[in-house]
C-alpha cells in the first residue's frame, strides 16, 4: 500500500513480481504433470497379446488376408460365372471366349508380388445389367452396363491389390484396393516441402513432432485400449505424452512454449470434463457407426462411451494446440513492443484472440461437416423432421464435438492468455535488480 501526497492511499501495481513467481509454478506443474505422465504411460503400456481378427479382415483358415500387387493388362466383355476367374494363369491368354454386350467385365491382370508373381489372373466384375437378369443388349429401367454398386471401375493400366485367399485347390485371387503408394508419398513430399519452404527449420521439426504424434498413436495408444485400459485414461496420457514433445520439439524450449503448454493441458482436461458431461446429458451411444459395432463383436471388453469420449479429447487436441500458441506468441510479441504492463498486454493479446475463436471455430464446425458429408445427403432425401435429424445418435455425435471444442477454444484462449502474460515482461515495467530476474524472463 501506498500513499499519494494527498495522503489518500491507493493500490500499489505488484505486477512486475508476477514473473519470478509465475516462472517457477509454470516449471513446477509441467515437472510434476510430466512424471505423472511417465507413470502413467508405464502402468497402461500394452501387452504383446494377440487379439481376434474381425471376419471381414481374416481369411477362411482365421489368419490375416494376404495382398499382392497386380497391374491391369487387358480387358474385355462376356457372360458371368467364368470357372476360371480369380484362379492362377501362366499367361495373358484367358480361356474365356468374349462376348461383346456380355453382362460382365472381365480384367486380366499381372500378378507382380508373392509367391504367384510374373503369373496372371481374372477378375469378373458384373455390370448392373448382370445383376438384373435383363437379355443381353438390353438394359433394364435404372440398369445400365457399368459395375454394380460397390464394385471396382477398372481401366487398362491400374495398379491394384489384390486378396490372396487360400482355396481347396490353391489359391484365388480377388479385388482387394488399388494400389496409392507412388501417390501417397507424393503428397507426402509435396506436404512436408511446403511446410518447410514456409517455416524453415520450424517447419521441419513440426514434421517431426508429427510423425511422432502417429508414432504415439500407433505404438501405444491404439494397443493399449485393444488390451482393455480405460480409452478415456490411454488418450489423456497419449495426449500429454504429444503435447509435451511436439511442442518444445516444434516451438524450442521456452517460458513462452511453457505457457501454451500448460494452456493447453489444462484446456484438454477442461475438454476432457465438457466431453463428459456432453455424452452424459446428450444420451450419446456411439453405436451408429458400423466400425464401432464390428469392435463391439469383436472386441466385447472396450467400452463404446469410454472410447467415444477418448476420441472427444483426441479430437480437440489439434486445435487447441493451434490456438494456445498463437496466444502465447501473441501476448510475448505484444509485450516486447512496448505493452506498458501484463494487464494491457493481456487485454491486447485478447484482442487478438477473439478473432482467433471466431476463425477457428468455423473452421471446426465445418471439418465435421464436411466428414460427414455423405450421411448428410442421405439424410437430406430421408423426408423426415430437420429436428428428428438432428438429434439421432450418428448426428448428435458430430454436433457434441463441434460444441466441445468450440467452447474449449474459448476457454482457452483467456486461461492461455493470462498465463503468458504473467510469464512475459512488459516493456513499462519495472526492471527487475540485476542478477535476480534475468533468468525468469529469458
Amino acid at each position: 500500500m501506498a500513499r499519494t501526497q494527498h495522503g489518500h492511499p491507493h493500490l500499489t501495481d505488484i505486477s512486475h513480481a508476477l514473473s519470478p513467481f509465475a516462472k517457477w509454478f509454470v516449471i513446477a506443474t509441467l515437472a510434476v504433470t510430466g512424471v505423472a505422465v511417465v507413470i502413467g504411460m508405464a502402468v497402461l503400456w500394452p501387452s504383446d497379446a494377440d487379439h481376434p481378427i474381425p471376419t471381414q479382415f481374416r481369411t477362411a483358415d482365421g489368419g490375416p488376408i494376404q495382398t499382392v500387387d497386380g497391374e491391369i493388362v487387358d480387358q474385355f466383355r462376356a457372360n458371368c460365372l467364368s470357372s476360371v476367374a480369380g484362379s492362377v494363369l501362366e499367361t495373358a491368354d484367358i480361356p474365356v471366349n468374349p462376348v461383346a454386350d456380355g453382362a460382365c467385365i472381365f480384367n486380366t491382370v499381372r500378378i507382380d508380388s508373392g509367391e504367384h508373381s510374373g503369373r496372371y489372373t481374372v477378375l469378373e466384375i458384373p455390370t448392373e445389367r448382370a445383376q438384373s437378369g435383363t437379355a443381353p443388349g438390353a438394359d433394364a429401367p435404372g440398369t445400365s452396363d457399368s459395375p454394380q454398386a460397390g464394385q471396382p471401375i477398372l481401366r487398362v493400366g491400374d495398379a491394384i491389390r489384390l486378396a490372396a485367399i487360400p482355396s481347396p485347390s490353391g489359391v484365388n485371387y480377388s479385388f482387394f484396393d488399388f494400389q496409392r503408394g507412388t501417390a501417397t508419398v507424393v503428397w507426402a513430399i509435396l506436404f512436408v516441402a511446403a511446410i518447410v519452404l514456409v517455416a524453415a527449420w520450424r517447419g521441419f521439426r513440426s514434421i517431426l513432432g508429427l510423425a511422432f504424434a502417429f508414432g504415439v498413436l500407433i505404438v501405444f495408444t491404439l494397443p493399449a485400449i485393444l488390451d482393455g485400459a480405460s480409452p478415456v485414461a490411454v488418450a489423456v496420457v497419449s495426449s500429454a505424452v504429444i503435447l509435451f514433445v511436439v511442442l518444445y520439439l516444434a516451438h524450442g524450449i521456452s517460458l513462452r512454449t511453457s505457457s501454451a503448454l500448460l494452456g493447453t493441458l489444462t484446456s484438454l482436461l477442461l475438454a476432457g470434463l465438457l466431453s463428459w458431461l456432453a455424452i452424459k446429458t446428450m444420451n450419446l451411444t456411439g453405436l451408429s457407426g458400423d466400425q464401432t459395432t464390428n469392435l463391439q463383436v469383436y472386441q466385447g471388453n472396450i467400452s463404446v462411451s469410454g472410447l467415444l469420449l477418448a476420441g472427444f479429447i483426441i479430437g480437440t487436441l489439434g486445435v487447441l494446440n493451434d490456438v494456445t500458441i498463437t496466444q502465447a506468441s501473441a501476448a510475448f510479441e505484444l509485450a516486447a513492443a512496448g505493452e506498458p504492463s501484463r494487464i494491457a498486454t493481456f487485454r491486447a493479446a485478447m484482442r487478438v484472440g477473439r478473432d482467433h475463436i471466431a476463425s477457428t471455430v468455423y473452421t471446426l464446425v465445418f471439418a465435421y461437416a464436411g466428414s460427414a458429408l455423405p450421411l448428410m445427403l442421405l439424410f437430406s432425401v430421408a423426408q423426415q423432421p430437420l429436428g428428428g435429424l438432428l438429434t439421432t445418435d450418428v448426428v448428435a455425435v458430430e454436433l457434441a464435438r463441434s460444441f466441445v471444442g468450440g467452447i474449449a477454444i474459448a476457454l482457452s484462449v483467456p486461461l492461455t492468455t493470462a498465463i503468458a502474460a504473467a510469464l512475459c515482461r512488459p516493456a513499462g515495467a519495472p526492471q527487475a535488480p540485476a542478477g535476480r530476474h534475468e533468468a525468469a524472463d529469458a
